[in-house]
């Protein structure tokens, strides 16, 4: 029969604890449950549509599927809830030809802000060989789209399943792929301001300028897919 803790064992493991420098960590949060879309909506909070569905146990953007007719704002499917200071990670696999992203820090206002690229950047999802993007520094996948090239030979070949992870704290930027820190970089300061002034989002004078926001997993008319998207609050 298995002892009971006493308060002097429970308090000896607090100390330890404390003299270590260990301190409670956050959980991992899955953020799709591999069944359904709950706690994803289309920004704008439009109506799903025929194009955003659960298949084989990941999220998949149906191509072919019937489009809202007639309109201008983005389809991205965007996370109910918004976060600051996270490590997000996912795995994501794109058809031949594929273009596709994911969106964060995106502020949901469809009446001011047409695209969730308006405010938020992207960690290009792409088949490089095949679109061309590719072709394009800085819009090659694992890169911070169009503001930062990642370091390459890293992402695996079109249809087969990639694991990239973002990791956003105090101003600290990190994109890994595949196990491979491809790019770090600060954010809110200077260099970020003239990055950003240097890219095409120099229209949007919002753009990269808030830390919290929601995710967003790109419709681009391509057929991609996410699977295991998951968040820990930092």
């Amino acid at each position: 029969m298995r002892k009971p803790l006493t308060i002097a064992v429970i308090a000896a493991a607090v100390i330890a604890c404390s003299f270590t420098g260990r301190t409670p960590k956050a959980d991992w949060v899955a953020l799709f449950d591999g069944k359904t879309l709950n706690g994803w909506h289309v920004y704008g909070h439009k109506p799903m549509g025929n194009n955003w569905k659960v298949s084989d146990g990941a999220i998949y953007f149906d191509a072919a599927g019937k489009r809202e007719p007639g309109s201008k704002v983005s389809n991205d499917l965007v996370t109910d809830k918004s976060y600051e200071n996270f490590h997000f990670k996912y795995d994501w696999k794109i058809a031949k030809n594929g273009n596709s992203g994911l969106i964060f820090w995106v502020q949901e206002d469809s009446a001011k802000y047409r695209q969730t690229y308006h405010t938020g950047p992207e960690m290009q999802v792409l088949d490089n060989d095949g679109h061309p993007d590719g072709k394009i520094e800085k819009h090659r996948a694992g890169n911070l789209y169009d503001l930062i090239a990642g370091k390459e030979g890293v992402v695996k070949p079109v249809g087969e399943w990639n694991t990239a992870e973002i990791i956003c704290n105090k101003g600290k930027l990190d994109f890994i792929l595949n196990g491979v820190t491809v790019l770090t970089t600060a954010y809110g300061d200077d260099n970020w301001k003239q990055m950003v002034a240097g890219s095409k989002f120099k229209q949007w004078p919002d753009f990269g300028t808030v830390f919290k926001g929601h995710f967003a997993l790109q419709d681009h008319g391509n057929e991609v897919w996410f699977k295991n998207v998951m968040v820990k609050q930092l």
